[in-house]
């Protein structure tokens, strides 16, 4: 299952350096995980400073 960020994100960026498959991508007022892209590896979690990022 793919991982969500919520509404918590500040759109800093830091989740999408640490996504080893390029599937986070900024959206409008947040950054969006690409559901059919994401590997679930849970990189993006330990680059967020906010928490944002969690198991869909």
């Amino acid at each position: 299952m793919a991982r969500v960020i919520s509404d918590e994100c500040i759109s800093c960026g830091a989740c999408a350096a640490n996504c080893p498959v390029n599937a986070i991508s900024e959206g409008d007022g947040k950054f969006e995980i690409n559901a059919n892209e994401c590997i679930d590896c849970g990189a993006c979690d330990a680059g967020c400073p906010v928490a944002a990022i969690s198991e869909n």
